[in-house]
């Protein structure tokens, strides 16, 4: 009875407030899809003004600068259809073995956002109005006799959107109908509220992405607080029977940064999660540090240039991706005094939790 009355206190915390776009824009093609035109009657729904445009093609969103198109874009959704090229997965280690998108960009103002200069135009947030499709076409890929993983927040937040869009929910609902296919997305958002009865059936890992206060307050405009997220993870975590959602959650620490007294600052962070996960509950942990390209350095700086994020690529260690690009990440000393930290204080802390990899 202690423990049921332990799980069942929980601090009020004030919720984040919910992206609005100030326009929406709805292709004809998204107009003949069943899932857009719920889409449709959502956002008119929320009094949102839709725009119905003559041709698939998104234009003028451009501005006079970087800038301005990155104002413009950021408060607009358009509702487009997933182009073929979408169903033809790729792998995505070491997150899950294939990556699908039931969007494209994110509401939030991340001033180190992994996105920069990997969409294609301006960073207008676009969801896909041909869901059962892209659900449908999954199953294609599901390996005979084991769990197949699809990550499906690598181009987006999911639940940042899922106001909008719904497309979240009923993704989880249909992972959880499915035999050996698992699912899971990442959020820095916390409206998790609608996910908690959807029958999932364990086949569903949704991830919170934490950081440290300075982190988040100061790069991550646009998302849930700190005290939000870990909020939403235990809602998520707490079994079914007391009113959570009976998840097995995940954590994700990112991007990780040797900012002033960082040690002090991580140390807090994890002392609060130990305090909002008090109860048995199934986690793991993926731990990223940060890394930045030239390209997307140089866009990031255009987008935020008061930015606090130490873009220095003197004090980094350049990398090669597969593709022959480059990327700048903290030497091997600064990332092995990092690594050592977490994995210490982790095992610690959690010696049940799985740390399934560092980056």
């Amino acid at each position: 009875m202690e423990a049921v009355q332990e799980i069942e206190y929980t601090k009020p915390v004030k919720p984040s407030k919910l992206w609005m776009p100030k326009q929406v824009l709805i292709t004809p093609a998204a107009l003949q899809e069943p899932w857009g035109q719920q889409m449709y009657e959502r956002v008119q729904a929320l009094g949102l003004p839709v725009q119905e445009l003559k041709s698939n093609r998104l234009t003028g969103l451009r501005g006079e600068d970087e800038r301005e198109t990155y104002r413009n874009a950021k408060s607009t959704l358009a509702i487009v259809t997933a182009p073929p090229s979408a169903l033809k997965l790729q792998p995505i280690p070491p997150s899950a073995d294939y990556q699908f998108h039931l969007a494209e960009g994110c509401p939030a103002h991340c001033q180190y956002c992994y996105l920069a200069g990997s969409l294609q135009g301006p960073p207008v947030i676009r969801a896909f109005a041909n869901l059962p499709t892209i659900l449908n076409n999954l199953v294609n890929y599901r390996k005979p006799n084991e769990v197949t993983t699809f990550e499906a927040s690598c181009y987006t937040d999911p639940l940042g959107i899922e106001h909008l869009t719904g497309s979240l929910s009923e993704t989880i609902r249909f992972f959880g109908e499915q035999e050996n296919m698992h699912l899971r997305w990442v959020s820095k958002f916390d409206q998790v509220d609608g996910l908690l009865s959807v029958p999932h059936h364990g086949h569903t890992q949704p991830r919170i992405s934490l950081n440290a206060d300075f982190i988040s307050r100061r790069m991550e405009g646009g998302t849930a607080s700190l005290e939000a997220r870990l909020a939403a993870i235990r809602k998520l975590a707490m079994p079914q029977l007391l009113g959570g959602g009976g998840y097995k959650v995940g954590l994700v620490i990112a991007p990780i940064m040797p900012i002033p007294d960082w040690e002090e600052q991580y140390t807090h962070l994890l002392d609060r999660l130990a305090q909002t996960l008090d109860f048995p509950c199934e986690f793991t942990f993926e731990l990223i540090s940060h890394r930045f390209t030239p390209g997307s350095k140089a866009l990031l700086q255009e987008w935020y240039p008061n930015t606090s994020i130490d873009f220095d690529e003197s004090t980094r260690s350049m990398k090669f991706n597969k593709f022959g690009g480059k990327k700048y990440v903290y030497t091997a000393a600064t990332m092995q005094q990092l690594r050592s930290f977490f994995y210490s204080e982790l095992n610690r802390r959690f010696p049940a939790a799985p740390i399934l990899y560092w980056t």
